[in-house]
């Protein structure tokens, strides 16, 4: 179950909240657990018990690490247990499918399904594991209220990756008023919106123009292959923003404040600002558990290059076994390093956002082929190299279909409507007939935009998780 199906919507999420909202105050956590948990057994009931065994274990370290001389060694431990878990679940094909390769061994390699989310909560956890060690939060006595934390259906299967202390109060001591459930229906509309009429339509064009397969890239065109791969540029963002101005959306709905996870990142000027723009809780994540355990920029310059490589190594792994995924980690470790030692301030502003676009646009399409010969044959396709020709009528029609779409697509990925909100509601501070248009306008438009979504979704059944292996 997917934040943008009517399934959810209208089956599983409109009753939540009724019953949420009627339910005793001291039973409210009780009824978002048992949602939670009901969410994320829908995707496999087997995988629910996972995700309560690598809470519970890491709620007894916690308490046992707040309380003995041997802290160290619990973390330790903990450690051990989820990575080593996450490993096994995610990446034992691709090490044993490697193993093959070179040695020819194993014979047969064993098909182990990825539980949905388990790179986000497994992260998650070990945040509250490390903070608890640091002592910069205090230990959850309640087993049951750490599992509310980490199976908040909210946001634990495709992020943002919320750390305890931020909602440590708030899981106990959160208040509602109606500017915040109007606010989170607002964010939600917006994000399901971005989902299901944007990225939706953004993954039907790229796949209409490269379906898949070798055959399918070497009988487009130049600019076909650009055009679909814009696309996916698109869709991309789109897709995974929305996902967390949803989980945005319904945490503050009933009290919840998730930090957020991008910041219009299509307008950065720098590989490092994209970065800062870009999936800001993962970000964050490797800063303060990998980069800077590890030294951080206080060290000599041979260090610190080993620093960023671990993290981006780690950050290309994280997002997929796959060796694509390592090499876009790589990328922008390549970028970083250039922008570091020898690009710095040599470049002309006017240039900085083209540069950026494109190193984000080639570092897309490393991430979406797994298959390292189509990889190639996309980026040599770019080029005019091994494609049928320059142009095509079935490309030509596309563009032409879609062409305000994609303009609208484009300005969506901009601050345009963020600053467009914010002038009109600095003019209806000094102008009645704005304060009453406008008031009209914003009342309105989560429920036209809801309602747009839902007839989109009513002819859409694309698969959101099909190149996010979390």
């Amino acid at each position: 179950m997917v934040f943008s199906s009517l399934l959810f919507v209208f089956a599983f999420f409109t009753p939540h909240l009724v019953v949420y909202f009627f339910a005793p105050n001291g039973k409210k956590n009780l009824v978002l657990l048992i949602s939670s948990l009901i969410f994320y057994a829908w995707g496999g009931p087997k995988y629910l018990l996972l995700l309560m065994l690598e809470t519970f274990i890491s709620w007894y370290f916690a308490l046992k690490m707040n309380d003995s001389k041997k802290s160290k060694l619990y973390l330790i431990l903990d450690c051990c247990c989820l990575l080593g878990l996450l490993a096994i679940f995610k990446y034992t094909g691709f090490f044993l499918n490697n193993l093959k390769f070179f040695i020819h061994w194993p014979d047969k390699i064993p098909t182990i399904v990825l539980p949905i989310g388990i790179s986000f909560y497994t992260f998650q956890l070990l945040s509250y594991v490390v903070d608890v060690y640091k002592k910069e939060v205090s230990p959850q006595q309640d087993y049951w209220k750490l599992l509310l934390y980490s199976s908040l259906f909210h946001q634990c299967i495709a992020g943002p990756i919320v750390r305890y202390e931020t909602v440590q109060n708030e899981i106990d001591n959160r208040k509602v008023s109606f500017e915040d459930v109007f606010y989170g229906f607002r964010r939600f509309s917006i994000g399901l919106a971005k989902k299901a009429i944007l990225a939706n339509s953004c993954a039907s064009i790229a796949d209409a123009l490269l379906p898949g397969g070798l055959d399918a890239i070497h009988n487009q065109s130049v600019l076909g292959i650009w055009l679909s791969m814009i696309c996916y540029m698109l869709q991309i963002y789109l897709d995974f923003s929305a996902y967390s101005d949803m989980a945005i959306g319904m945490g503050r709905m009933i009290g919840f404040h998730y930090l957020e996870n991008f910041n219009y990142p299509y307008i950065a000027k720098s590989v490092q600002d994209f970065w800062r723009r870009w999936h800001i809780s993962l970000s964050s994540f490797f800063r303060d558990y990998v980069y800077i355990p590890l030294g951080g920029n206080r060290c000599s310059k041979k260090k610190w290059i080993r620093n960023m490589f671990v993290v981006w190594f780690l950050t290309g792994m994280w997002h997929g076994a796959s060796w694509n995924f390592i090499l876009w980690g790589l990328y922008y470790l390549c970028f970083l390093l250039l922008e570091k030692f020898y690009i710095k301030d040599r470049m002309p502003d006017k240039w900085k956002r083209v540069y950026t676009l494109l190193v984000v646009f080639f570092g897309w399409i490393i991430f979406k082929y797994s298959d390292l010969s189509q990889l190639g044959a996309v980026l040599l396709g770019l080029f005019g190299i091994g494609v049928s020709g320059f142009y095509s009528m079935e490309v030509k029609t596309i563009f032409l279909s879609n062409v305000f779409f994609l303009i609208f697509s484009m300005l969506a990925c901009t601050t345009l409507g963020k600053s467009l909100h914010k002038y009109l509601v600095k003019k209806s501070n000094t102008d009645n007939v704005v304060m009453v248009l406008y008031s009209i306008f914003d009342a309105i438009v989560p429920f036209t935009l809801m309602f747009v979504s839902f007839l989109a979704l009513l002819g859409n059944s694309y698969n959101p998780f099909l190149y996010f292996q979390f």
